[in-house]
């Protein structure tokens, strides 16, 4: 969080009023009068491990608080409980998962303004949702650190909130493509199945991964010499091909090794790196490693593996200075001696455990018993995770227990890592991590978790998507198809098409389910799959842009219409339809059966659709066809989009001609802009070397510019404008560029749609457009 400043504004966008008997704090928005905060409706409560605040609320459109998984983006107050603490725990019944967000959004009851509250606390805690309207926070540790965010626009919010946790990471380029993964393909035979597959349809494939299966025993920083074989040189052949790999790691690392043969724990144990009991010796938990020298049986249940199977597992302790030289050390080893991976994906780092504590157990204290029980998962804190009592940083010199560290571990591993991952492979690469905390976004990207293939699973996606949006969270996605159990050949086609919208977009899905990986279903759903897929590459160059704007502005890339149309009240429940940024409109199936959706225009915009460029002939609610091969998108008059002709992957696509869509608003006015770097190379934006350029397009003086606002570092010097689409002019003439004819052939208007479309312009980006047209 930023410093405490030495002294107050001059003026503030709000007041704050305290009344002493009976007491009362209230914050008060400046220019509207209205109280946001008022704690006059309950009393505060101070104990040794319990804290309880409660606080009147302007309005019941309250958005945000996580993870969990919710219903509605929009929040009930019919008595609901929200409970945080990080857990291993998949989508299911509204519960806590995997990461811990205290922080939301509210819109005021004028329509108009909003504000975000943060409550800094990392301990368990819960909040109670009230018809008041009026929240009630517990939590059983820590102090009440309130932030306050005064907007006054939902995005205002989120771009101060982030400007204060940290804004959102540039991933690389290449991390917007395709990715595809399976727990357990098996061998490395079935892996080339898969990407053989993949390469025979053509369908887009920027990422494979390696989840922990390709590993000796899941052992963290090995690899199999039976199963995946040669893994090392066909990591490297596929990626000559345009697609890079991800490995997966967790943080539990096997104590059960011979002295000598596992390098990572038993340097660790020589560092001092791993988390300690209340004995100060090594804490060991259960996670996925087997021990050495067992024949796994699979058909036996779950409680005999963890207890016959699984090895005693130590827990790095990553606050710490010894640990993180550690971790880069087993990282930079893992990249130069096993395989070229190109990111990482961290996992199980809540930390989750499979035996409650430890394999010990815990003791009875006030850690393992606090007083209350907030309203999360699990009989007692410890379960599925580590004893309460242990000891780990908290700074690099301080002490505490894990009790007040829990829901902070994903948070405190991922800087690390990504660290690791930069400084191993050269490039800014990512990290993607399952265990979240406030500010996460600013080193990493998240996937919602172990999801399962059913249709109420397709819309909670969204609504996830929309919430780690408010988190500052800006590359996240869902397991496209599901995580748990068998697809089905529709579910699926329409998660393809929804997944092509995710910014991280990831096929995966779990041990002993059938494969769903695009070619698996036939020639139809291959083609479907690489069609929809070359949308997305299409328009990669606008979704860069966006997720520029998130790095260096704290824009949201995935959007509720209610942050564009916030007046409109009908905009305040949709959460079945979401926008890239402030123009593209998706509007995906989400239902068995289904081959229409209805869909939500705003009427304040013009909406065009993007296949045709027709306009629409009116907002509000519309009925769309949508058959089996297709997913409604829609683009928002006044917006320019960069887009580029896709490929099988961005190696590949990145070197082809850009375009622009030009899409009209009722003034006859639109305007763009596209970021562009060479895609991967850390600190583009901190060090200046990119391209960026604003698009600008009139319809009163009949032309399209651009101006160059900088280009530095050279990686637009081969970019070509060779596509122009004109959404939304009534005739066109004649055409030139920068003075010179366009010749008819190259260009086609369609006067039954209002729509012009220019081809092979050939016109070098490095220099700003001009492109005029006559009626």
């Amino acid at each position: 969080m930023p410093a405490r400043p030495d002294k107050a504004p001059d003026s503030t966008n709000y007041e704050v009023k305290i009344t002493e008997k009976p007491f009362n704090a209230q914050v008060i928005r400046s220019s509207s009068k209205e109280i946001v905060w008022d704690l006059s409706i309950g009393p505060i409560q101070f104990e040794d491990q319990f804290l309880q605040l409660s606080t009147r609320l302007p309005s019941k459109s309250v958005f945000g608080f996580g993870e969990n998984e919710q219903p509605s983006f929009k929040h009930d107050f019919n008595w609901k409980s929200w409970g945080f603490f990080s857990r291993d725990q998949p989508p299911s019944n509204n519960g806590n998962m995997y990461g811990v967000h205290p922080f939301y959004m509210c819109l005021e009851r004028d329509n108009m303004n909003a504000h975000g509250v943060l409550l800094l606390n990392s301990n368990a805690m819960d909040v109670l949702l009230q018809p008041a309207p009026a929240l009630t926070y517990h939590t059983i540790g820590g102090v009440l650190d309130f932030y306050f965010f005064f907007g006054p626009s939902p995005e205002a919010v989120v771009q101060e909130y982030t400007s204060a946790i940290g804004r959102s990471y540039l991933p690389p380029y290449w991390a917007l493509g395709f990715q595809l993964s399976r727990y357990d393909y098996g061998t490395i035979e079935q892996v080339k199945t898969v990407i053989d597959g993949m390469r025979e349809y053509n369908i887009p494939h920027d990422i494979q991964y390696a989840d922990i299966d390709y590993m000796e025993r899941q052992l963290d920083f090995t690899v199999s010499a039976t199963r995946y074989a040669g893994f090392k040189e066909y990591v490297d052949q596929v990626k000559l091909e345009g697609t890079r790999y991800i490995t997966i790691l967790d943080p539990a690392i096997s104590g059960n090794e011979s002295v000598g043969t596992y390098p990572p724990y038993d340097e660790g144990v020589v560092m001092d790196v791993f988390i300690k009991d209340e004995q100060g010796e090594i804490a060991y938990g259960k996670v996925w490693p087997d021990y050495p020298n067992i024949t796994v049986d699979e058909s036996k249940d779950w409680d005999y593996q963890t207890e016959n199977y699984r090895a005693y597992a130590a827990f790095p302790d990553f606050l710490k200075s010894e640990t993180k030289t550690w971790w880069k050390k087993q990282i930079k080893d893992l990249y130069d001696n096993k395989f070229k991976f190109d990111g990482l994906w961290i996992d199980m780092n809540e930390p989750a455990s499979f035996v409650e504590g430890s394999v010990n157990g815990c003791s009875q204290n006030k850690w393992e018993l606090p007083p209350f029980k907030p309203a999360i998962y699990g009989p007692r804190l410890a379960d599925k995770t580590l004893c309460m009592s242990f000891q780990q940083h908290k700074t690099e010199t301080e002490m505490t227990t894990h009790y007040n560290m829990h829901s902070l571990y994903g948070w405190s591993q991922t800087p690390v890592t990504l660290e690791a991952v930069q400084e191993a492979t050269g490039k800014r690469s990512f990290v993607v991590t399952r265990s979240t905390y406030v500010g996460s976004g600013k080193y990493s990207g998240h996937w919602l978790g172990d999801n399962t293939s059913i249709w109420p699973h397709l819309h909670k996606s969204i609504i996830g998507m929309l919430d780690f949006s408010l988190f500052g969270v800006s590359y996240t996605g869902a397991d496209i198809c599901g995580f748990f159990e068998d697809t089905t050949e529709e579910l699926c086609a329409r998660w393809m098409q929804l997944g092509a919208f995710y910014p991280y977009s990831r096929n995966h899905n779990g041990k002993g389910w059938a494969r769903q990986d695009p070619p698996f279903f036939g020639a139809a759903f291959a083609n479907n799959s690489r069609d929809i897929l070359h949308v997305r590459y299409e328009l990669l160059p606008f979704l860069y842009t966006l997720h520029y704007e998130s790095n260096t502005k704290g824009s949201t890339v995935i959007r509720p219409l209610l942050h564009e149309f916030t007046s409109d009240v009908l905009t305040h429940t949709i959460d079945r339809q979401f926008l890239w940024g402030p123009s593209l409109l998706i509007s995906p199936v989400l239902d068995q059966g289904e081959v229409t959706v209805r869909a939500y225009f705003p009427e304040a915009s013009i909406w065009y659709d993007f296949f045709t460029g027709k306009r629409l002939e009116s907002g509000g609610y519309q009925v769309l066809d949508a058959p089996i091969e297709v997913i409604n998108l829609h683009v928002r008059g006044g917006y320019i989009l960069p887009t580029q002709m896709p490929d099988n992957s961005t190696m590949f696509s990145r070197l082809n001609p850009c375009g622009v869509i030009v899409a009209f608003d009722s003034d006859g006015n639109s305007e763009g802009n596209l970021f562009w770097d060479d895609g991967d190379s850390k600190d583009t934006v901190e060090n200046g070397a990119y391209y960026l350029a604003t698009y600008t397009a009139s319809k009163t003086e009949m032309s399209l510019t651009s101006t160059i606002d900088k280009n530095v570092g050279g990686s637009a010097d081969n970019l070509l404008l060779d596509n122009v689409k004109i959404w939304g002019i009534s005739s066109v003439s004649a055409i030139t560029l920068d003075g010179t004819t366009v010749p008819t052939s190259k260009y086609t208007y369609d006067s039954s749609a209002n729509t012009l479309v220019i081809t092979e312009l050939g016109h070098d980006m490095t220099k700003p457009l001009n492109l005029k047209w006559t009626h």
